[in-house]
């Protein structure tokens, strides 16, 4: 009996997020925010609704949106500018959530964090408009292969 092996192709490092990861976190940010909702109906303290609502779109729907576009737009997903969006998204939504979190159980002294991390997240608001207007493109939709394919079973890691 003749058997043969295959060798891993290598493995390109990318810097690049890929659509999995926004649509992992986005996950989480669902999971934050369902379990947050369950918690305030629970205990009837509505205290963190503004949060609540935060977690759910910044979190779930804003990172969710930005995976599936950067799925069907691969040259956007893959732009320096897809790189820069998340690490801003990212990097303000904990900071602005714990922040927006604190003031509002009566910590004032934290309004510059939160001001600050609103204005990080913004920023990566409009760095993901520059790329869907920079990379998005009529006709530039990535059609995917079918599932069970030839095609999306080498594509599978």
């Amino acid at each position: 009996m003749h058997q043969t092996t295959t060798a891993n192709p290598p493995v390109a490092i990318s810097f690049a997020p890929s659509a999995t990861l926004w649509l992992k976190l986005a996950i989480l940010y669902l999971i934050a925010g369902v379990g947050l909702g369950i918690a305030m109906g629970a205990s009837e303290n509505f205290t963190l609704r503004p949060v609540h609502a935060h977690l759910n779109l910044l979190g779930w729907t804003t990172l969710a949106l930005a995976g599936l576009i950067y799925a069907v737009f691969p040259k956007a997903g893959e732009s320096r500018l897809a790189q820069i969006h998340f690490w801003l998204h990212n990097l303000a939504l904990p900071v602005m959530m714990g922040s927006l979190t604190l003031l509002l159980l009566g910590n004032p002294g934290v309004v510059a964090f939160l001001a600050g991390s609103e204005i990080v997240a913004a920023a990566g608001v409009l760095v993901f408009a520059c790329n869907i207007f920079v990379n998005v493109k009529p006709g530039a939709l990535q059609h995917a292969a079918p599932v069970g394919s030839l095609q999306a079973r080498k594509e599978r890691p």
